[in-house]
């Protein structure tokens, strides 16, 4: 298990009851919900910083050669890009 450090937290009222009817309704406590979420928001700030390292060190160049040496055959079945929700088709 892991080791838990108790922390005072001053959160808005309006937000704690948001935040204890949502718990309630996963069946866990406001405590468990609050840990959940900063987990949640710490693994997306990490991976957005991952992807913003990795395009910092991209080969722009190597990848314009590899786009080049794409063809030209339309794609398999199954392979077709849907069309955007908010573009029309006509």
């Amino acid at each position: 298990m892991a080791t838990t450090n108790p922390y005072s937290l001053h959160l808005l009222a309006s937000l704690k009851s948001e935040a204890e009817k949502v718990a309630a309704a996963e069946g866990t406590t406001l405590d468990q919900f609050i840990n959940v979420a900063l987990a949640e928001k710490l693994a997306a700030l990490r991976t957005s910083r991952y992807f913003q390292d990795r395009a910092a060190g991209a080969d722009l160049e190597a990848f314009d050669r590899l786009l080049a040496t794409a063809g030209d055959e339309p794609p398999r079945l199954g392979d077709e890009m849907l069309p955007a929700e908010n573009e029309c088709s006509d």
